[in-house]
């Protein structure tokens, strides 16, 4: 099976529960497994994220025994899965000069100067960071990403002749974007690291959920219109670099 390269914000937190992590038998050793209980998932669905750890959606109706059971049928799935982890390349944790991170879909390097940190076309002031550039950098990017996202979504609803009441910019650790039936789209910080037409492919993705507050077909027909090269982003997003779920 193929789980869906892109999850909309539509269910919220309050909507679905943790069963806690547990160890499941798989090859030669053992994979963590985390199950989560969503009402409104209407079958089982395997997802491994960049952590190693796989996520298993139970659906409403559905038990936590056979969503054990699912995961072990799909073991060839999962181990390929792991192997995929296990090959990407890590990026660093702490940040010093001569780094690479990612900027706008671009590897780019760290560049220390005598009072100054630059990289791509980015420059900021030198603070005293004892030779660890992350904080610094990471606070800068999201800085970044509150302005350009905030505005590029204004505009883009704008564009489209749709209102919004608020744009957010977080830290979601597996969503990319939301969009509630209030008109509030929330954007994920990190979307400032993907190309250019990935991050406006995200933000026309929650726009097109003032149309449709779901995954039907009139939704997608809606989000083909705007953006009619969108598989090309999921495929983008498909194969993000780990960089991007690191912090």
């Amino acid at each position: 099976m193929k789980p869906p390269v892109y999850r909309a914000g539509v269910v919220s937190r309050s909507q679905q529960s943790f069963c806690p992590s547990e160890t499941l038998p798989m090859g030669a050793g053992h994979i963590s497994v985390l199950f989560l209980k969503k009402p409104a998932a209407k079958r089982y669905i395997l997802r491994m994220k960049d952590d190693g750890v796989l996520r298993v959606t139970i659906p409403r109706g559905g038990s936590r025994n056979y969503a054990q059971e699912f995961a072990l049928k799909n073991a060839d799935w999962i181990q390929k899965q792991v192997e995929k982890v296990k090959s990407r390349p890590r990026f660093p944790e702490i940040w010093q000069h001569g780094t690479e991170i990612l900027f706008r879909g671009e590897r780019v390097k760290l560049q220390v100067h005598e009072d100054t940190v630059s990289f791509a076309d980015q420059s900021l002031p030198l603070a005293a960071v004892d030779g660890n550039l992350t904080p610094m950098v990471l606070r800068h990017l999201q800085q970044l990403a509150v302005k350009e996202l905030s505005q590029k979504t204004i505009e883009l609803a704008k564009q489209h002749q749709l209102t919004i009441r608020r744009v957010t910019i977080r830290s979601q650790r597996s969503r990319w974007g939301s969009c509630s039936t209030n008109a509030n789209i929330s954007l994920n910080w990190r979307l400032i690291q993907t190309p250019a037409y990935v991050a406006e492919y995200i933000i026309l993705h929650e726009l097109m959920h003032l149309k449709q507050m779901n995954h039907s077909a009139r939704f997608w027909k809606c989000v083909a219109e705007v953006c009619p090269d969108y598989a090309r982003a999921e495929a983008w997003l498909k194969a993000k670099p780990n960089s991007l779920t690191n912090f």
